[in-house]
């Protein structure tokens, strides 16, 4: 059951206002993102996607007419607490979800009043902790609109499908799963090194007559979008390029390799590396029948000369 009491509202979509004069006549908390209020029955809700990106927020309209909403939790995987279960919870406690635009104690227009589809109210993806912190598991909720305006278009790079979806790139088009998640951020060495190692080798395979290509990979009901590395269309080979032969990238690679090849036909699996690993990591991949290239003088090694 709502906490508040009834207190009519008479703000209209698009209205501006102070923050302090929206709290000081509904309620609700004057700082942070949402605000569950104990004096009218409403949950207020706060976006600025210009100023949230810097804590790992990434909010905004999607292709499936909702408005994609980041919980609250700055710091560590985000969990269905306090301000987030206040929205979950919304319509069974009585409680009108409101949004605003607008951060900080300035400021706010009010875009108008949502609802959290009962089909998948809710997903999960990942975002940098605040100020550039380490990637984390954030909740992002599916606003539908009551009396929003839905603008066109989407403001996403990717909305959640009900079905997976596999798109053909360039080799060239040199993008990563992390500069998706950190837009921002300067590539690492070891990223200048994988890039460097796929165009040569993706070059080696065309002089030797293979066709090359990688994949954009959209699993059903995930926002994050998985890009591989390299595929030898010819053999059927899917290559995940690491700039690092350290157990911890080989063992990334694996997992990687595991993960996209559910949405191929079947691929044999490669690991491009910049030198021979251990011998230990050699038997590990063997194992698991990933075939390991390396350059090597003017052309390239491998664990399979077949």
């Amino acid at each position: 059951m709502a906490t508040g009491t009834s207190v009519d509202w008479d703000i209209a979509v698009g209205d501006v206002l102070k923050r302090v004069e929206l709290h000081e006549k509904y309620g609700g908390r004057r700082q942070g993102g949402i605000g569950p209020s104990r004096v009218s029955n409403n949950v207020f809700c706060f976006t600025d996607p210009a100023k949230g990106h810097k804590h790992g927020y990434f909010d905004g309209w999607g292709e499936d007419g909702c408005y994609h909403y980041a919980g609250e939790g700055q710091l560590g995987d985000q969990k269905m607490t306090q301000g987030n279960l206040a929205i979950l919870n919304h319509a069974r406690e009585g409680r009108a979800l409101r949004l605003f635009r607008g951060a900080g104690s300035g400021m706010c227009q009010y875009v108008g009043e949502f609802t959290l589809p009962a089909d998948r109210p809710w997903y999960r993806t990942e975002a940098p902790e605040t100020n550039g912190g380490p990637i984390r598991s954030v909740i992002m909720f599916r606003f539908q609109p009551v009396t929003a305006a839905r603008p066109a278009g989407s403001q996403l790079p990717h909305t959640p499908q009900d079905q997976p979806k596999v798109e053909t790139l360039e080799v060239e088009a040199q993008y990563t799963e992390r500069m998706l998640v950190e837009p921002s951020r300067e590539p690492y060495e070891a990223e200048r090194a994988e890039a460097k190692l796929v165009l040569g080798y993706a070059d080696h395979l065309r002089l030797l007559g293979h066709e090359t290509t990688r994949h954009r990979i959209a699993p059903a009901g995930v926002a994050k979008v998985l890009l591989t590395d390299l595929y030898d269309v010819t053999a059927n080979r899917l290559y995940e390029a690491k700039g690092s032969v350290a157990r911890s990238a080989i063992r990334m690679a694996i997992g990687q390799l595991l993960d996209y090849s559910r949405f191929l036909p079947e691929p044999e699996l490669g690991l491009l590396v910049p030198s021979r690993p251990e011998d230990d990591l050699v038997d590990l991949c063997a194992q698991l029948q990933i075939t390991i290239v390396w350059p090597e003088g003017d052309g390239y090694a491998s664990t399979n000369a077949a």
